[in-house]
């Protein structure tokens, strides 16, 4: 393959949607399938898919969060029995035709509350079996869309998905607001990504639940992200299915409930933020490998060359020993210079330089991905600075990506310069009447302007607010923005 075949021949801040396509198909994340509106998730996004899954179920263990599976199929019956949920839902449910009119018709999951909590019906007596926790790996089909945006809109996609019992509000609500801060915390501390965690409007919220809460993230290309949802369900559900339990008095009662979930769709987030002009990069405790090293031999000089071998394996044992996943590149038919763009592509946190003038000298050169910057280091201190380096990258990248985030927000009381800021690429904090009438009205007018959250510990609204577009009496500040 050619240079220019496999580098990004677009810049980032000049075509976002040609380079987010080009960065997702040339590193190998990720194909558009033969099937309309689906995707093919190659081993390497599907690896950073399964660090998302390592680092939350380790968070699910501690929280007593146990894993199960249901079934794809669900019965329209179960559809009907809570009415938001089915309205709300029914344009994106995909129908199994049947094969005869006898059969009750099949529609396939565009999210599980339904399946699940039929036999939560059945699992559920007493005050016993509660709280009840359960989480879901699963695949979602949401026939919404034609054309796929790999990892952020298909019609297929991959999430988790987690469905609690309660047997009261205040449970609920304490765990709703729980789950919202796992994910805010995984973002942060496994994906370098900051968020705005908030409560979705009434019209934004989750059709059938009492409350929404989401943590959005804004992209470079001036929309934001809606990366995953924490929902107090209310008694709603519970009631639609018959779940209750004997409370201690004896009495039966109507359980509280949550739900809450992610999806690959944060893969899509952490390639269009943290990535640039040449490709991925990697947030170093999600990439599977960390670090890759380059041996730089000479066929001229072939003892020399096997000099380089041998140390470049010795560091790789070294590092493995440690625990740090590492690849040798020891292709023969490729130049140096072509497999530092490859795994720059590729977007691995850092790469070991190793030549025969470093084997004499003692030392190896390490780049970071993130930024480019070189550091000469003794063999026997890489052991030692990799590990610090890995989190230092992390770090920086966190930071960067915070600033941006900071940076782009703009607060305004008039519904101009909203618009203005929202068309140059901005987000907007402004006061809203919290009307659903008012917010379709702001979505016809601006093409597509919508609110995305009420924004925690920010919301709160000054004497005399009024809305920014409608004038009457505000009643929290919200995010305004584009939104994929």
């Amino acid at each position: 393959m050619a240079k220019n075949e496999l580098g990004i021949t677009v810049k980032k801040e000049e075509d976002i949607v040609s380079w987010y396509s080009q960065v997702v198909l040339k590193s190998e994340l990720a194909e558009p399938s033969a099937v309309k509106g689906c995707a093919v998730i190659r081993p390497l996004g599907f690896s950073l898919w399964q660090g998302i899954q390592d680092y939350f179920n380790a968070r699910l263990k501690k929280l007593k969060v146990k894993n199960a599976y249901f079934p794809l199929f669900i019965p329209e019956s179960f559809f009907m029995r809570e009415a938001e949920h089915v309205e709300g839902f029914a344009p994106e449910v995909a129908w199994i035709e049947r094969k005869n009119d006898n059969e009750e018709r099949l529609g396939i999951r565009p999210t599980s509350e339904t399946i699940m909590y039929d036999s939560y019906a059945r699992w559920i007596r007493s005050w016993r079996d509660l709280p009840l926790r359960i989480n879901q790996w699963a695949n979602i089909v949401r026939w919404e869309v034609s054309d796929v945006k790999l990892f952020l809109r298909s019609r297929e996609f991959l999430w988790q998905e987690g469905h609690c019992v309660y047997a009261t509000e205040e449970e609920c609500d304490k765990e709703t607001l729980m789950m919202l801060d796992e994910y805010v915390t995984m973002s942060k501390e496994l994906l370098a990504l900051p968020s705005i965690p908030g409560y979705k409007t009434e019209k934004e919220k989750f059709a059938g639940a009492k409350y929404t809460t989401t943590f959005e993230m804004f992209m470079p290309d001036g929309k934001a992200l809606q990366s995953g949802t924490s929902h107090n369900l209310g008694q709603g559900f519970a009631k639609g299915f018959g779940i209750s339990f004997k409370g201690t008095d004896g009495k039966d009662h109507t359980p509280w409930q949550s739900s809450w979930g992610v999806s690959t769709r944060l893969l899509g987030a952490v390639i269009m933020v943290h990535g640039d002009d040449k490709g991925l990069v990697l947030p170093p405790r999600l990439a599977e490998t960390k670090l890759v090293i380059i041996p730089i031999t000479i066929k001229k000089n072939p003892e020399a060359s096997e000099q380089v071998l041998k140390k470049a394996k010795e560091l790789e044992q070294e590092l493995l020993n440690l625990g740090i996943d590492v690849e040798l590149d020891d292709r023969e038919e490729y130049s140096p210079g072509f497999k530092f763009s490859d795994w720059e592509l590729k977007g691995v946190p850092l790469r070991l330089e190793l030549g025969p003038r470093d084997v004499e000298a003692g030392n190896c050169i390490i780049a970071k991905r993130n930024t480019g910057e070189k550091r000469t280091i003794p063999f026997g201190d890489v052991a030692k600075n990799v590990p610090e380096l890995l989190d230092e990258i992390h770090n920086e990248m966190y930071a960067k990506a915070e600033q941006f985030l900071k940076d782009h927000e703009v607060e305004t009381n008039d519904f101009d310069e909203l618009q203005k800021v929202i068309s140059e690429g901005k987000y907007v904090l402004a006061p809203h009447c919290g009307s659903v009438d008012c917010e379709d009205e702001i979505k016809a007018e601006t093409s597509g302007i919508t609110t995305r959250c009420r924004p925690m510990g920010r919301d709160e609204i000054s004497e005399g607010d009024v809305c920014i577009h409608c004038g009457k009496p505000a009643k929290y500040k919200v995010i305004f923005a584009r939104n994929y």
